[in-house]
């Protein structure tokens, strides 16, 4: 009997020791599987930079509803002073990101201006900017565009009825000039492209004779002009109007001062505006913490077109801050809410003049970097002529889809979005199909960069060098 209960005591010893094992095991490999399954930030404490435009709204909302502390990190967001010294503060370490221009990861990648490798994996928005003239100038282009039978114009308004009035300053011996806010910005290519597709020279740049004014055979003198400063340079009579984003556009129809002819939206149908831009140096340092950003920008973007647009007027109230926009609720709310005031009283129904998620807004497109590449060929910016495998290759470097693709491929896993709110990554190319909506009705096809280049009767073609 003895033996029988020892042995049943030792059964039940060994089979506790297993139990115990098992439990040991069990808590072991669950342990590694969280392990592997949370991931940490490498850099908590972030700082990131900004201009004072609607369209840094995905910073301000990932902020505000808490996306960026659901990742982890606690961010800082902190207006700057121009796109310069914004480009330089990311490249030195003082802000680990920004939200940029499209243009600067590019045109510091290659070297225009600031030689530094920028990239980004996030696009922020589409359209959001406009071309505005002083009051003046719009009387003199009135006479020349058609009108609608209410007596109002018909849009788009082409630089075709600006022309005359370019014209007429230049046999006057009187410069016209247009400002927009750097070298590489939306801005700046947009303004020419509308000037250019009109038969306006917008002028060429020659950095390889130290020439980067951008005036070289200009019919139009453009300069740089930072955005909040726009609406009283025009006031003061120092340039004749400019293209910005908002609300520096619908200011001047607020205060009285001029009129916006078009939106950006017009030119370009759903065109790539401003983008999340880090350091590549920064981005192999920091992997999880860029893909951790990358999630809450995403979830931002999500929000502020959800339910079509119906979270805007609170992302409005959001912007008028102090601390991010500081604009007037009504002047923000004028473009954002899904219209556009052009002449005072003349307000449009614009709904997708900002575009922050739908129409895979936030993806970065090799195709749209090829594009900016390809104005910066035209005007001048790159002096030689380039292979389309140079295209290809410096979108690629700067561009980042593969990161956006993992980023959004955990909020899908954790329930957050949904597989058909994005792309399909599994057959997704990065080059959108040609895009025929410009105001010039030229086709671009991002796989063939010079070919596009030889359609315009102004601009470098792919050959040629100033």
């Amino acid at each position: 009997m003895r033996q029988v209960i020892t042995n049943r005591r030792s059964a039940f010893k060994c089979a506790c020791i297993r139990s115990v094992l098992v439990l040991a095991t069990g808590f072991a490999a669950m342990s590694s599987s969280l392990a592997s399954a949370v991931e940490y930030a490498e850099k908590e404490e972030l700082k990131f930079g900004f201009i004072k435009l609607t369209d840094m709204a995905p910073l301000a909302i990932a902020y505000e509803k808490g996306y960026f502390e659901d990742e982890g990190l606690y961010v800082t967001l902190e207006a700057q002073a121009n796109w310069k010294v914004l480009l330089d503060r990311t490249i030195d370490g003082q802000l680990d990101g920004a939200h940029m221009l499209a243009g600067q990861p590019l045109g510091a990648t290659i070297g225009f201006g600031t030689q530094a490798h920028i990239i980004t994996a996030f696009s922020m928005d589409l359209n959001g900017n406009g071309i505005t003239v002083s009051n003046d100038i719009w009387e003199q282009m009135k006479p020349h565009i058609p009108k609608q039978a209410d007596g109002k114009p018909v849009h788009p308004i082409k630089a075709d009825a600006l022309k005359p009035v370019v014209d007429k300053l230049k046999a006057e011996g009187k410069p016209f000039k247009m400002g927009m806010v750097f070298p590489v910005s939306t801005h700046n290519y947009e303004l020419r492209y509308w000037l250019a597709a009109g038969g306006i020279h917008p002028g060429y740049y020659a950095p390889h004779k130290g020439d980067t004014s951008g005036n070289i055979n200009a019919d139009a003198l453009l300069s740089v002009t930072p955005p909040p400063q726009m609406p009283a340079t025009m006031e003061a009579g120092t340039i004749h109007g400019y293209c910005v984003g908002e609300p520096w556009n619908q200011q001047a129809v607020f205060k009285g001062i001029g009129v916006p002819v078009i939106t950006d939206y017009e030119i370009w149908k759903n065109n790539p505006e401003k983008v999340f831009g880090v350091s590549k140096e920064w981005a192999d340092k920091y992997p999880i913490t860029h893909k951790k950003v990358v999630k809450a920008l995403i979830r931002a973007a999500y929000w502020l077109d959800a339910n079509d647009n119906g979270n805007r007027p609170e992302a409005v109230k959001i912007l008028s801050k102090p601390n991010y926009v500081g604009a007037d609720y009504d002047v923000i709310a004028n473009s954002m809410t899904g219209t556009f005031e052009y002449e005072k009283g003349d307000k449009r129904a614009v709904p997708d003049f900002n575009v922050f998620f739908r129409y895979n807004a936030t993806y970065p497109y090799y195709s749209d970097a090829i594009w900016y590449l390809t104005q910066m060929r035209r005007w001048g910016q790159i002096s030689e002529p380039k292979s389309d495998e140079w295209f290809m290759e410096t979108a690629k470097k700067v561009y980042r889809p593969d990161i956006y693709a993992s980023a959004a491929k955990e909020l899908i896993k954790e329930g957050k979005l949904s597989a058909k709110d994005f792309p399909d990554f599994a057959t997704e190319t990065g080059f959108k199909p040609p895009q025929t909506e410009f105001i010039d009705e030229i086709t671009y096809d991002g796989t063939q960069p010079n070919a596009y280049l030889k359609k315009f009767s102004i601009g470098l073609k792919s050959d040629e060098k100033i």
